[in-house]
């Protein structure tokens, strides 16, 4: 008698369903998390757009690239290292003490070298702030606050401990939007109504040490940091370097020069569109980074599981993503009103390119993944500065022909050429 196919599953079919079903259920998971992100990013950008019009989202945008500039060499560098070297490990050993002491150090180093900077670029970095020495004070200490929480949130993925992950998330994004809602309710300038958004959520560091303390993952630290410790710490920050080289800087400058090459309006324009991809960006890089970084750090050196894993998320997310930019697209008439101002719908022939090039860039980071799991510096450098490069080559080229369309256009061909060169690159990871 012939099995029934109808009730069981074929061996090679097992570990496809089971990796989807793997992924799904920690998507889901996280879906509380993300939800209330971006719920607080929407909220925040609509209360900036018609709270400071043009100006406060230009502040907004500023502000939070400031943020990005101070907290990237922790969070895309320390923090990513701290994932893939606990995540195998047992809370309390040896090995777990070293990576834990050796990220602490990074951190504060960074601190450290951040606040200098601040102090010493004040002007140029905070000026538009009109900030005084306290405001300045009051944000590097907003910063290491911020740093300490997203430290304790990696501590708590390398453990798998999603769900405390997860409501403390949401506690995050509760107490930056409470932060924001009194200082308006107080009547306070923009300027320092994002300064309570920045130190609101570096409160949440308290709940996250009680946490982290109470699943046991953080311990006192015995003797001198080890020095291969450090070593391979150090190579995901310098990872982050690049990031901050070649990503974050190189959107400060763009968005510099388009204010100088166009309108404010116009400029503003551009502005709505990048906001709009910042929010579900953030979302995807939620998901992936509680969900599909962990599990990958911590199979990448088996190679049979790794490329199966990889192959199961991409299998998932080309479809799921294209889906979901192109009800936006459908949509963009009522979302941009809704989420900005109607004076914003102006940028509706802007996000057809944007969406491409972001379902092009969410694929392409799916593989890069894999040059942080594996921590290859070099590569992960030469493709950020690569695609740096790139990018402005085809700024270069399209923005005197195209006007402000050009900076989307570019945004689309960038990530198309480069989630090509990883198809070939990374082809056993996906044929």
């Amino acid at each position: 008698m012939q099995p029934d196919d109808s009730s069981a599953t074929s061996p090679s079919s097992a570990p496809l369903v089971g990796g989807i079903s793997r992924f799904l259920r920690g998507a889901f998971s996280s879906g509380i998390a993300v939800g209330a992100r971006t719920a607080g990013a929407l909220l925040l950008n609509k209360l900036m757009a018609v709270y400071g019009g043009p100006s406060g989202l230009t502040l907004l945008a500023h502000f939070q690239n400031l943020m990005a500039l101070f907290t990237t060499l922790p969070n895309e560098g320390v923090h990513v290292g701290i994932v893939k070297y606990l995540a195998p490990l047992r809370a309390g050993a040896g090995r777990y003490r070293a990576w834990l002491g050796a990220g602490l150090v990074l951190n504060g180093l960074a601190l450290l070298v951040g606040t200098a900077v601040l102090l010493l670029g004040r002007q140029s970095l905070v000026g538009v702030f009109r900030p005084s020495a306290a405001w300045v004070a009051l944000f590097a200490a907003g910063i290491g606050l911020l740093t300490g929480n997203t430290f304790g949130g990696a501590v708590l993925l390398a453990a798998g401990r999603l769900r405390p992950y997860v409501w403390l998330t949401t506690v995050l994004s509760a107490a930056g939007v409470a932060g924001v809602a009194g200082a308006l309710y107080s009547g306070l300038a923009v300027e320092k109504v994002l300064l309570a958004y920045l130190l609101a959520q570096g409160c949440t560091l308290v709940p996250t040490l009680v946490v982290c303390a109470r699943h046991g993952l953080l311990m006192p630290l015995r003797g001198p940091v080890s020095r291969a410790a450090l070593r391979g710490m150090g190579r995901f920050v310098l990872m982050a370097v690049s990031v901050l080289l070649f990503s974050k800087i190189v959107d400060f400058v763009l968005r510099d020069v388009l204010i100088r090459s166009f309108s404010l309006a116009q400029t503003g324009m551009w502005q709505a569109v990048a906001k709009l991809s910042d929010n579900y960006t953030m979302v995807f890089s939620a998901v992936m980074g509680s969900v599909y970084y962990p599990r990958l750090a911590a199979v990448v050196g088996q190679p049979v599981a790794a490329r199966g894993y990889v192959r199961t998320v991409l299998l998932v997310l080309a479809p799921v993503v294209a889906l979901g930019l192109g009800l936006l697209y459908l949509l963009r008439d009522w979302l941009l009103p809704l989420l900005f101002d109607p004076q914003f719908l102006a940028a509706r022939d802007l996000l057809a390119p944007q969406f491409v090039g972001d379902w092009a860039k969410f694929l392409t980071w799916t593989f890069l993944f894999l040059l942080m799991a594996k921590a290859h510096v070099g590569r992960y450098v030469a493709v950020q500065a690569g695609s740096a490069a790139l990018y402005v080559a085809l700024l270069a080229v399209l923005l005197p022909r195209y006007g402000l369309l050009g900076a989307p256009l570019a945004h689309a061909a960038r990530f198309g050429i480069l989630l090509l060169g990883c198809l070939v690159y990374f082809r056993s990871y996906w044929r």
